[in-house]
């Protein structure tokens, strides 16, 4: 399901006593002091601790129950998956059950936790419009990377390559290093003639290809797309898009992992 959608759902929540749902923010960040030598646990645990003392106190036995509940199912799941978080994770879950969504972030967050009848999903919206779903379109002679991302995570990456023989962008299986030196009948173009044809055809070529990502962007709702390459790759690509582009970064990064160029295109 996209995230608009779960927000939506979760947005129109109200449960009833002694039901309430937990929100919890928790930045699990090595680098931050929140996060740094294993602080993150200690939030965690006194951030529960407090809930469940003041359900003590209030002699509430049954909701004091609901709320063991959903306490045991996030420590199990903090457990199970402490090695994967990355720099923080924001959970929202119910006694029932009916109520379980998870995000683990390449973001900070402010460590909160709530205890109550409906989500508390302010920090949520506030990483969403700082971080919206978008698409980050890499070009390097003829190889292309598009990472689709949301909430700073990678949602999917999808590459395509210039068949020199057809002269057509093919989709292909990723990550693989295109050899960008063959040429008709599979024989080797020396890279000095490769890079005179491409040249002659670049804008030609970049014009075949703007339309696979438009539709792209249409297809996938993008808020924002970022492109990076070349300068004059860059700017041919953006010269024949229909969609706005919203930043060019001239730097050749399709090589690098997908984290690391949302992390700093994204910045």
């Amino acid at each position: 399901m996209e995230l608009e959608q779960k927000l939506k759902e979760l947005q129109n929540i109200k449960l009833e006593k002694p039901n309430s749902v937990l929100s919890m923010y928790l930045n699990t960040n090595p680098a931050d002091t929140e996060g740094k030598d294993g602080q993150w646990k200690i939030q965690l645990k006194n951030g529960l601790n407090s809930f469940e003392n003041y359900l003590e106190s209030s002699e509430d036995k049954q909701e004091l129950k609901n709320f063991k509940k959903v306490r045991e199912k996030i420590e199990t799941y903090i457990n199970e998956h402490h090695l994967d978080l990355k720099k923080s994770i924001v959970i929202f879950a119910s006694p029932d059950e009916s109520i379980w969504f998870v995000e683990n972030l390449q973001m900070d967050v402010k460590t909160e936790f709530y205890w109550q009848e409906s989500p508390v999903m302010d920090q949520l919206y506030q990483l969403k419009t700082q971080f919206p779903k978008l698409g980050i379109i890499l070009v390097q002679k003829n190889q292309v990377k598009v990472i689709e991302a949301e909430l700073g995570t990678v949602l999917d990456t999808t590459h395509y390559e210039l068949d020199l023989d057809t002269e057509d962008w093919r989709q292909y299986e990723g990550p693989h290093k295109a050899d960008v030196s063959m040429g008709k009948g599979g024989k080797n173009l020396q890279t000095d003639q490769f890079d005179e044809r491409f040249k002659e055809n670049q804008k030609r070529w970049y014009k075949s290809l703007a339309p696979k990502m438009d539709k792209l962007a249409k297809d996938h709702n993008w808020n924002r797309i970022y492109l990076a390459g070349d300068k004059e790759e860059a700017k041919d690509i953006s010269n024949y898009m229909n969609k706005q582009i919203d930043k060019i970064d001239n730097r050749n990064i399709l090589e690098q992992k997908e984290e690391k160029v949302i992390e700093s295109i994204v910045a």
